[in-house]
C-alpha cells in the first residue's frame, strides 16, 4: 500500500489576484472588481486538487523564510497536502505574483517575481519520492525532478509532468516522463509544429505512453498507442483561468492514481479545470468529487473525436 496517491514534485508560489473591468493605460487608476490572496503554483497547486477530490497528496519543495513561505505552508496544509517534506530556506524569497483578470472574458496577465529559493537533487530523498501511486513534476527545479523521475521510474511508478514553457532540463526530464501534459506555447517551442496534434504526435514515444497539448477553450488534443484525440472544454461562466491548467494536471495525476484510463482521466480533468474557473484564483474554485460528477451528470460532454 502507498502512503499518497500522489507525490508532487515542484514549485510553489502566492497569488494576489485582483480582476478589473478593463486594463489600464499607463498612469490610470482602474479600481478592483475582486481581489484574492491565494497559494499557486503548479505543482503545490496540483497536489490541493488531489485533496479536493479525496485523494492523500504529498508535496516536496521548497520557500524562503519570508512571510510568502509562512502563507505557502499553512495554505497547503489547510487543504490537507502533507507538507512535512517542505524545505525552509534561511535569507531565500519565496515566489509571488500579482495577476490582474480581465472581467470580461477571464483571461489574465501575470507579473511574477524570480524566486531565490533553490531545490536541488541532494534535496530530496527517494523513500519520499516513491511514497505515492503516481509522480507529479515540472520543471522548475530540473535537478530535483530529473532525480525524483529516475526513482520512480525504477520503481515502476507513472510520471506526470506539467509543461508550461520551455525550461533549462525540460528535455532531459521528458525522456523520464511517462505521461507529458503541455501547453500549446511549450508544444510549439518544443517541436517546432504549430499545429497542435501534430507536435502531440512529435513528442509521443519513447516512455510516454500519453502525450496531451492544453488549448484553453479549445479543450485539448492528446495521443496514446490508439491514436490521436480532441477533447473539447466544457462550456462554464468564467470568471478567471488562472491556475486552470495546474488543476487539470492535478486531476489527471488523480484519476492516474486510481487507476482510470487515459480517455477518462483527461474528461475527468476537463471537467475539474472547467469547474476552477468559474471563481477568482487558482484554488478557490477547486471543486470536490461530488460536485464534479454533479457536474458530469448534468452537463453534455461529447466523446473524443
Amino acid at each position: 500500500m502507498k502512503k499518497y496517491d500522489v507525490v508532487g514534485v515542484g514549485y510553489c508560489c502566492v497569488d494576489y489576484l485582483g480582476i478589473v473591468p478593463r486594463y489600464p493605460a499607463l498612469d490610470e487608476k482602474v479600481k478592483l472588481v475582486d481581489f484574492s490572496v491565494q497559494g499557486g503554483g503548479i505543482t503545490a497547486t496540483a497536489m490541493v486538487t488531489v485533496e479536493r477530490l479525496g485523494g492523500r497528496a504529498s508535496y516536496i519543495g521548497t520557500v524562503g523564510d519570508d512571510d510568502f513561505g509562512a502563507f505557502v505552508i499553512e495554505d497547503l496544509a489547510r487543504d490537507g497536502v502533507d507538507t512535512a517534506h517542505v524545505g525552509v530556506q534561511p535569507g531565500a524569497a519565496t515566489q509571488f505574483a500579482f495577476i490582474a483578470v480581465d472581467h470580461d472574458t477571464g483571461k489574465r496577465t501575470i507579473f511574477w517575481t524570480t524566486p531565490s529559493v533553490k531545490l536541488s537533487a541532494s534535496d530530496i530523498r527517494r523513500d519520499d519520492v516513491v511514497a505515492g501511486r503516481v509522480l507529479h513534476t515540472d520543471a522548475h527545479f530540473p535537478e530535483a525532478a530529473v532525480q525524483a523521475a529516475m526513482w520512480a521510474n525504477g520503481a515502476d511508478i507513472p510520471v506526470v509532468m506539467d509543461a508550461g514553457s520551455m525550461r533549462e532540463g525540460s528535455a532531459e526530464l521528458i525522456e523520464r516522463t511517462d505521461c507529458l501534459i503541455t501547453s500549446a506555447l511549450f508544444a510549439r517551442q518544443f517541436t517546432g509544429a504549430d499545429d497542435p496534434a501534430e507536435a502531440a504526435r512529435a513528442m509521443f514515444g519513447g516512455r510516454r505512453k500519453l502525450c496531451a497539448v492544453t488549448m484553453g477553450e479549445a479543450g485539448c488534443v492528446y495521443v496514446t498507442s490508439e491514436g490521436t484525440f480532441h477533447r473539447r472544454a466544457f462550456g462554464v461562466d468564467v470568471v478567471d483561468t488562472t491556475g486552470a491548467g495546474d488543476v487539470f494536471h492535478g486531476a489527471f495525476s488523480f484519476g492516474l492514481s486510481r487507476g482510470w484510463d487515459f480517455h477518462e482521466a483527461i474528461r475527468f480533468a476537463s471537467a475539474v479545470a472547467a469547474i476552477k474557473c468559474t471563481k477568482l484564483g487558482g484554488r478557490a474554485g477547486i471543486p470536490s468529487m461530488a460536485r464534479v460528477q454533479e457536474f458530469l451528470a448534468t452537463t453534455k460532454s461529447a466523446h473524443p473525436e
